[in-house]
């Protein structure tokens, strides 16, 4: 199949992905650019998956201060080399996931950050609820299972909905991007201050 110069360049303004993952990407969905754009995401999640091994010692520290400046996060948010932390899209990035942290309020990066006594302690406020509803023990403990899944999409900011594009999680987000620039990033950690908090 001939594909256009105007197609490859049109899916690059999209993805920011490289002439040939364009071309690639447009040859497997028979130029449909739609399905193009799915396929180099799909493509950018595993890559990332491959990469996430990898160190990341350079990156940005960015602030946030919501208007009316009551509220402040600052971010660490770590790249393989000093070129990516420079780039347009590791920079957007940063800004976004600090944004993220403004508004979502986020206790940590991840699940495995969480004391283990806050997990049994939110574990056995479900499971009770579930069992006052005279739920039979298997029923109550898969309400209970449900819950948790809802709290740590709640509180680990990787689980999170992303609030520019709920469809998507800041996991996603950050895999996605891994993907485009080819290196393994990192969010490090965090921190949010509220006024009176």
């Amino acid at each position: 199949m001939n594909i256009s110069a105007d197609d490859v360049k049109k899916l690059r303004e999209v993805t920011s992905a490289g002439i040939m993952d364009c071309k690639k990407a447009l040859s497997e969905t028979n130029g449909d650019v739609e399905a193009a754009i799915e396929y180099l995401r799909k493509k950018g999640i595993a890559s990332a998956e491959k990469r996430s091994g990898r160190e990341t010692k350079e990156g940005l520290i960015h602030t946030y201060i919501h208007p009316g400046s009551r509220l402040g996060v600052m971010v660490e948010i770590n790249c393989e080399t000093d070129f990516v932390a420079k780039t347009p899209d590791f920079q957007e990035f940063t800004k976004n996931i600090a944004m993220q942290i403004a508004a979502a309020n986020p206790r940590v990066i991840s699940r495995d950050q969480l004391p283990q006594d806050l997990i049994d302690h939110e574990m056995s406020i479900y499971q009770s609820q579930a069992e006052s509803q005279n739920k039979p023990a298997e029923i109550a403990k898969k309400i209970a299972l449900g819950k948790m899944e809802k709290f740590y999409q709640e509180v680990c900011l990787l689980e999170q909905s992303y609030i520019k594009d709920p469809n998507k999680t800041i996991e996603e987000l950050l895999k996605e991007l891994i993907g485009i620039i080819g290196e393994n990033i990192s969010i490090r950690r965090f921190a949010r201050f509220e006024l009176g908090g």
